[in-house]
């Protein structure tokens, strides 16, 4: 008889340092997969107290506190009968480590440290931990006492080891382990492991999911074997949305995937897998070569079988069919991941909503309609009958005792948006759209000219010195011009928390409170530093402030018929603009023309400068092959541009400091605070050696381009 065994790993939505919260929802998963039939359950990296705590790692109360949670895993009887693979943080010799317990009928069967940390991106993890870095070394951990006198012994093993059931053997590796070349699967996969265990906290990243899939796929092609992929899900305190998606694969092939975007706490992923598949599919005699001279790993003896010795054929369940991956498309990630986020951050921060200064542009849209998905995702939910959900929305959605029934009901009770205007800078067809995209949302919407505002602030600078600055288009200076935009724009910043603190006093909200301001500056903008400092983009977090505007236009384009707002068109056909100048009969501000490059090639020197890591003559070589040639642009065009986005992206580089906490999905975010760690005063640009050797090299080429002539 085949051996069958049912298999279960989970997505949770864990919260940094809530530990009551977290055991609630780790022991709702173990039951979820009792029930399922599962003999072994897996759960997310660092699960017990949040992967998130960042620096309060390197405080002993949550060690201490990781323990308790665990205590009562441990003493929990209704957790008994079933292989648990649970995340906690350890201390051992007087070192952190981040660790993982595997626990069987209420006993510590063994603890397994991470080998190799994440250090690098959103990641900062050897500033808290260190890792084993040993691979297969394993020695004895010494229990804290009460853990002690439950386990009736003085220490269990902790290393990197594998375990050897009646039936079969697992063994785990944890997150960023899976992402490096000589990654731990392998050499495990070699000595007879043949269930993997992964425990991560990986987020959402656009376009990344494929990369995910393809390691853990290749982990089980070539070595054959059963993956199981944990993972957090949601917001847990931080920029970051860990976006769930749960997986199962044998032998390269899918079997199961939770949600990659989701509203629910706990998602639960089981299969049923015959283990026979893994032991045929590794006959080949190369594979065979390479096992036999693989070095050794010590094992764990458990005398407990995974598989169920079930008689009654008719009752076994079948293995679990394989199927394709879930894939989004990349407007769909927008639409979904940073509404998931928000909805998170609403219900956690105990807000009573969202406040958004709607200009009309593209990027306040793109805020205002991931608000509108997020009410959509909401209503879907509750009426799934989402009890956590539920819960939230009758706390938040107060203005009634009724549930809201559609997106439209719920956002009129928790956004609120608003129109500041000026009366010579403010087109009517800005102050229209914003009108009309409130409309069609439901928001709580207010529209207001601030002339007063404005004028009063500029004519304090007038009667203090006697000097009255003017605009360009009234014959003022670059500096008098730049000057009476930046006081529209802070005033609406000034404004927007005002509202913010005020309109649910106005609306007499049933409990009063206070709301979140939204921020809307995109990552191309804070990238070249086109926004002013505190104004409309210092907010309270900012869900578009890693997200390109390119993508941005493309979510737009995508909403617009999937969510049926026809509204959204006539944002995407308006040229972007700031309306911090008076509109005259030949001007009309634009951001592309201001900024004397295209959006699209902004996001393409953000990609080159941080994900490729090319300094300024670097990008220049390779954008004069990308963008050069017949038809294109001159050397001396792309050497402009070149030199012009990285004067202006390294004076404006202090902006980035004080930017408002985005929701991370861009690979090229400037995010000064966890992703981007650079200096925020540079030597001036133009004098540097760099731009000194563009300058060489286009002359050579030109010198070059005569001579063919």
């Amino acid at each position: 008889m085949a051996p069958l065994v049912t298999l279960a790993t989970c997505a949770l939505n864990q919260w940094s340092l809530d530990f009551a919260g977290n055991l609630k929802r780790i022991k709702e998963s173990i039951i979820i997969a009792k029930e399922a039939g599962a003999t072994l359950r897996v759960g997310p990296e660092l699960e017990i107290p949040g992967y998130g705590c960042l620096d309060h790692f390197l405080e002993n109360e949550v060690y201490e506190n990781s323990w308790d949670s665990l205590y009562s895993i441990l003493t929990d009887p209704s957790l008994h009968g079933i292989v648990i693979d649970v995340g906690l943080p350890l201390l051992h010799r007087n070192c952190r480590y981040n660790s993982r317990a595997i626990i069987l009928d209420g006993k510590i069967i063994c603890l397994r440290p991470k080998l190799y940390l994440a250090n690098d991106g959103n990641f900062r993890e050897m500033r808290f931990f260190t890792p084993w870095n040993r691979p297969r070394h394993v020695e004895q951990y010494y229990l804290p006492p009460l853990i002690q006198k439950h386990q009736g012994r003085r220490h269990v093993p902790i290393g990197d080891v594998v375990v050897s059931t009646i039936d079969t053997c697992f063994a785990a590796e944890t997150c960023e382990e899976l992402f490096t070349p000589n990654a731990p699967h392998i050499d495990m996969g070699l000595n007879g492991v043949e269930i993997f265990l992964n425990s991560s906290g990986s987020h959402h990243s656009l376009r990344k999911l494929d990369t995910r899939v393809a390691l853990i796929q290749e982990a089980t092609l070539k070595n054959g074997g059963v993956y199981l992929y944990a993972n957090q899900l949601g917001c847990d305190g931080d920029r970051l949305y860990y976006d769930g998606c749960a997986m199962i694969f044998v032998n390269g092939k899918l079997v199961g995937q939770s949600s990659q975007f989701s509203l629910n706490d706990v998602e639960v992923v089981t299969a049923t897998i015959d283990l026979d598949e893994v032991r045929s599919f590794r006959s080949a005699p190369s594979r065979g070569m390479q096992a036999v001279a693989a070095p050794e790993y010590q094992r764990i003896e458990l005398d407990y079988s995974l598989s169920q010795d079930d008689l009654d054929f008719g009752r076994r369940k079948p293995p679990t069919a394989a199927r394709p991956p879930r894939y989004h498309l990349p407007e769909e990630e927008i639409a979904l991941g940073p509404a998931c986020w928000l909805w998170d951050y609403l219900r956690r921060s105990r807000a009573a909503g969202y406040f958004v200064p709607l200009s009309g542009g593209i990027d306040s849209c793109a805020t205002a309609t991931i608000v509108f998905s997020m009410c959509r995702l909401v209503i879907a939910a509750v009426k799934e009958g989402n009890q956590q959900v539920i819960t939230d929305v009758k706390r938040i959605a107060a203005f009634s005792a009724k549930l809201p029934e559609t997106p439209e009901e719920l956002c009129n009770q928790i956004f609120y948006t608003c129109y500041m205007g000026m009366e010579n800078q403010s087109s009517k067809e800005t102050r229209d759209r914003a009108k009309a995209l409130s409309e069609r949302i439901g928001s709580y919407h207010t529209d207001v000219n601030i002339d007063d505002m404005f004028h009063s602030t500029k004519n304090i600078l007038t009667r203090a010195t006697g000097f009255e600055p003017k605009f360009r288009a009234h014959g003022g200076t670059v500096t008098s011009n730049l000057s009476l935009q930046n006081i529209q724009a802070r005033s609406r910043m000034v404004l927007a928390y005002y509202f913010a603190q005020q309109l649910c006093e106005v609306r007499q909200r049933p409990g009063g409170g206070s709301l979140l301001v939204l921020g809307s500056s995109n990552v191309d903008e804070c990238l070249r530093g086109y926004l002013t400092k505190y104004d409309c983009s210092s907010a309270d977090i900012n869900p578009i402030g890693s997200i390109s505007k390119v993508d941005l236009k493309g979510f737009i384009a995508w909403a617009e018929k999937d969510f049926d707002m026809p509204i959204l068109n006539d944002f995407i056909e308006a040229t972007p603009t700031a309306e911090l100048e008076p509109i005259t009969a030949d001007y009309v501000q634009s951001d592309e023309a201001d900024m004397q490059m295209t959006y699209a090639q902004l996001s393409r020197f953000g990609t080159l400068r941080k994900v490729h890591h090319l300094g300024p003559y670097g990008m220049f070589l390779l954008l004069n092959e990308e963008w050069g040639g017949e038809g294109g642009l001159s050397s001396r065009e792309i050497a402009h541009k070149v030199k012009l986005f990285f004067h202006f992206h390294q004076i404006n580089r202090h902006k980035q400091t004080v930017a408002t906490p985005a929701y991370h999905a861009e690979s090229y975010s400037p995010d000064d605070h966890r992703f981007d760690l650079r200096p925020f005063l540079y030597p001036p640009a133009f004098e540097s050696w760099s731009f000194k050797k563009i300058d060489d090299r286009v002359e050579a080429l030109e010198k070059r381009s005569k001579k063919g002539e």
